[in-house]
Formats: structure tokens, C-alpha cells, sequence
């Protein structure tokens, strides 16, 4: 008698979502080969593989590229859809400038002056930086400003905001409480928080692409290792954060993997894969 051949369970999931910074990137910018093979093996088994990242394209283009990566990327926070096989910005959402100052007037009332910088909107929108701002990304194109005017003269994707006596995460609360009916408050990693289109995040973002992809969210699972991830896990039918992730997205998350440095995302996708 005749027994049919084993057959190798499908992959659960249409789409998979990686964070870049602390999740797909280890601290060297590299994506280790183990991973890319664990991606390149989802892909053969039917899933789309989609970057999300709150970078926005101009520090994002440089890597896709590196990584030879032809798919849709959603960057800015959620606010730009971009293919990065034509280069070409396929969606993107900008910053109401004046509810941005209010906001900022709001907050600087609460807790005093703040070094300040913002990414402005399209494909080549550069980063500008003001006066005090410690930008980590040593090798990432900034333009310094000093007139505060500056920071409106273009359209804007997003505001950057440090104070030099407070941590990231009170920074982000103070922000919340205070102008948070204004414009979304994000802490996309360190030394990172974020003034956003109110209402934006990486879930607006991921599901357009994902419409896109022809994909849904019971169709996705999503990996990454910061506060603005949470969004992206509400979404996604499975949230995966990293073993360096912060604590509030750990405790959101379905499961936590190992660290970016040590093949989170293979290791998830390897069991899923069988």
C-alpha cells in the first residue's frame, strides 16, 4: 500500500513586515546572510517581504539599495509608500506647519526650549538640523539650520525633538499630554522623538502597501524593536519584537525573538518555514 509523500506545511503568512533600524540592521548596517536567507526563503514560499521603517526615503533609499532591495517600502513613520525597484514615491503625507509650531509652542511652555530638526517631504527631502541637535547617524546627510523660520520654509514629513534635560521617554509623555490633540508623538529609538501628522503611524503606512500587495492584516507578521512599532503590531495578525526591543513594545508583542545581532528574524521565520 502506497503512502502519499510528506508535504511541506505552506508558509502561515502573505506578508512580512521588518522594521530596519534594531530589527533587519544589525548595529554594523549589515543584514546578516542567515537572515536574508530566511527572507528569500519566505518569499519562495509565497510571502512579500516589506521594509517599514520610520526613516524617511532619502535615509532609507541608500540601504534598500545596498540590499538589493526591488519591493515596496513604507518609510517616514507611515507617511511615504515607496517603490524602491523604480525609486519612484508612490504616496506620502505631510505635516500641518502650523499646528507643528503650535504644538511646539505648547511644549517648550511646559518644559523649555528644545533642539529641533525635521525631515521635509519628496524623494529628495533633505533632513534639516538646528542649533544643539545630536543627530546619531553620523554618516546620514543633515542640513545644519539657525533661523527657526527654516524649519517651515519647506513641506515637512516630520518634526525631531530632543530636550537636554529629559530622557526619550519623558520627552514622548510630556509631548503626548500636552499637544498630543495636535499632532502624533512618536520615540522611533534613541535620541529619536518624533512630531507626526496626527492619526500617522507605521499601520497607516503598512496598510496601504499591503492593499498594494493584495495582502490584509490576518495576512501579516511584523517584526520590530521600538515604541513606534506598536502600531504596526496592532495591525499585523502577529508581532514579533526583538530580544533588544523597548519594554512597551515587548509587552505588546505575541512573541520575543532573539536580538537583531543574533538572527531574530531567521530564527521566527526558520520555525515558521519548517
Amino acid at each position: 500500500m502506497s503512502h502519499p509523500a510528506p508535504t511541506t506545511p505552506a508558509f502561515p503568512y502573505k506578508l512580512v513586515a521588518t522594521d530596519l533600524d534594531g530589527t533587519l540592521l544589525r548595529t554594523d548596517h549589515t543584514v546578516s546572510t542567515r537572515t536574508r536567507e530566511a527572507l528569500t526563503a519566505a518569499t519562495a514560499a509565497g510571502a512579500a517581504h516589506i521594509i517599514v521603517t520610520g526613516r524617511a526615503v532619502p535615509w532609507t533609499r541608500h540601504i534598500l539599495d545596498d540590499l538589493g532591495y526591488d519591493g515596496l517600502a513604507v518609510c517616514g513613520q507611515g507617511a511615504q509608500v515607496y517603490h524602491a525597484g523604480e525609486h519612484r514615491l508612490l504616496t506620502s503625507v505631510t505635516l500641518d506647519r502650523q499646528l507643528a509650531g503650535l504644538a511646539l509652542s505648547k511644549i517648550e511652555a511646559e518644559i523649555g526650549p528644545m533642539a529641533l530638526a525635521a525631515s521635509r517631504d519628496g524623494l529628495e527631502g533633505e533632513v534639516i538640523v538646528g542649533p544643539g541637535y545630536q543627530v546619531g547617524e553620523g554618516h546620514l546627510p543633515a542640513i545644519p539650520f539657525t533661523d527657526v523660520s527654516d524649519l517651515w520654509a519647506a513641506p515637512l514629513n516630520k518634526v525631531y525633538v530632543q530636550h537636554p534635560g529629559m530622557t526619550d521617554d519623558e520627552l514622548a509623555a510630556v509631548a503626548r499630554t500636552v499637544a498630543g490633540d495636535l499632532v502624533g508623538v512618536t520615540m522611533a529609538g534613541e535620541g529619536i522623538v518624533e512630531l507626526l501628522p496626527l492619526g500617522l503611524s507605521k499601520a497607516t503606512g503598512l496598510s496601504l502597501a499591503a492593499r498594494r500587495l493584495g495582502a490584509k492584516a490576518a495576512d501579516t507578521i511584523a517584526f520590530g524593536d521600538m515604541p513606534n512599532d506598536i502600531p504596526m503590531f496592532g495591525w499585523a495578525s502577529h508581532g514579533v519584537a526583538m530580544a533588544n526591543a523597548h519594554a512597551e513594545l515587548k509587552a505588546v508583542a505575541d512573541e520575543v525573538t532573539s536580538s537583531n545581532e543574533d538572527d531574530g528574524i531567521a530564527v521566527v521565520l526558520e520555525r515558521l518555514l519548517g
